[in-house]
């Protein structure tokens, strides 16, 4: 899987983790999270940002997707903020190929595993279904 198309899948994860924990998702223990999305998506984003090495600075890759976090967290209803961490994401999977490997192979144990999320905004609360089932969230429209 490249780069552009996996971080469009991560993304969505990640992006209900910060939804529910802000800026704390980037230090929560995983076992924190009761949602399996959000525990997921704690999961993708300790992947992503983790050091090989304990000792090992971060790479710049790293730290932009840090900051873009902190910034989805402070704006989480700025759709603009959740298009910049996507981008950081995908910037970093395409600097390190084999954190691209990793995170496509947890990708397959995702809670959807097999189904497609597309997310356009905050979601609050786990969305989650069997079979076929299409969820459309639109700003304004209840």
């Amino acid at each position: 899987m490249d780069a552009v198309q996996l971080a469009q899948e991560v993304t969505p994860y990640i992006a209900t983790a910060v939804t529910a924990y802000g800026t704390a998702v980037l230090t929560r223990f995983e076992g924190v999270a009761t949602d399996a999305t959000v525990s997921f998506g704690q999961r993708l984003l300790q992947r992503l940002i983790r050091r090989e090495d304990a000792a090992a600075e971060l790479t710049d890759e790293q730290s932009a997707v840090i900051d873009a976090v902190s910034d989805l967290a402070k704006n989480s209803d700025d759709e603009d903020f959740l298009v910049a961490l996507r981008l950081q994401i995908r910037r970093l999977l395409a600097a390190h190929p084999d954190l691209t490997e990793d995170i496509s192979g947890m990708m397959q144990s995702s809670p959807a595993s097999g189904d497609h999320i597309q997310f356009h905004g905050p979601i609050f609360g786990p969305v989650q279904g069997k079979g076929e089932q299409r969820n459309y969230f639109n700003k304004g429209i209840l």
